[in-house]
């Protein structure tokens, strides 16, 4: 079936197949629910996946996938760049790319250019059934919004790119989770990927290609080669997804 929907102002129309719809969401839709009957409480899933794979469209599609399917819980979806550091701290500190000090705005969306304390207690509240705020990034402003979010529902997934990364402080997160999920994909199919959605926002090709070759690129190799196994992984291409590894519950 055909999706239609805006992220970030950005517009996209996804075609997901029968066969994931069965085989892969509702069943995972499903997994989910049968955590929350089985532990009595607030479930709380990562989905963690490189830039480009498409990770919050589907989690878009799941939300709306799990309140029209009979039966299912009404699935609650969040995301970790509400916890981009603000600009005027990225403005003025700076992290060292190829040997180079450079200012953290230019290559924002790395890991050290997040909170990471607050993002870890947020999930902390999440995780113990806690209705609290949660933030979003804004686009149009450049930094977060405050308690974009209120979270009240009993099936929460939460995306991101580095929310199973194998490094100190982040690796700590996945105690949090009572489910896992990663999406892998080859790195030249995010690239394209990656270009043609900054092309969308109004820039030119070469100089999407350039942005995209040297801050976005980085952070796909970090979490296809440091995140850590999921309890279920994906991968995605142009024909969508297939399963790699799944654990049932």
């Amino acid at each position: 079936m055909t999706y239609e929907t805006e992220i970030n102002g950005i517009k996209s129309r996804v075609r997901f197949s029968e066969e994931n719809i069965s085989g892969l969401f509702l069943p995972l839709l499903e997994c989910l629910a049968r955590l929350r009957e089985q532990k009595g409480r607030r479930i709380l899933a990562f989905l963690a996946a490189p830039p480009g794979a498409g990770k919050s469209t589907l989690l878009s599609f799941l939300q709306e996938l799990s309140e029209r399917t009979e039966g299912c819980a009404p699935l609650t979806v969040i995301g970790m760049d509400g916890f981009h550091r603000y600009q005027d701290y990225l403005l003025t500190h700076t992290t060292v790319r190829n040997g180079e000090e450079i200012p953290m705005v230019k290559v924002k969306g790395a890991p050290e250019t997040f909170d990471l304390e607050r993002l870890t207690e947020r999930v902390r509240r999440a995780a113990a059934g806690e209705e609290c705020g949660w933030p979003e990034y804004d686009r149009l402003l450049h930094n977060p919004r405050e308690d974009a979010v209120r979270i009240t529902g009993d099936l929460v997934l939460l995306e991101g790119n580095y929310l199973l990364l194998n490094r100190p402080g982040w690796k700590d997160l996945r105690a949090y989770a009572d489910y896992t999920i990663r999406l892998e994909a080859d790195e030249e199919f995010l690239r394209q990927r990656l270009i043609d959605r900054r092309i969308r926002t109004g820039v030119d090709a070469e100089e999407a290609a350039r942005f995209v070759d040297y801050s976005d690129m980085a952070n796909v190799r970090i979490c296809l080669r440091e995140s850590a196994e999921a309890d279920q992984v994906w991968r995605v291409d142009a024909d969508g997804f297939t399963p790699v590894m799944r654990e049932r519950i």
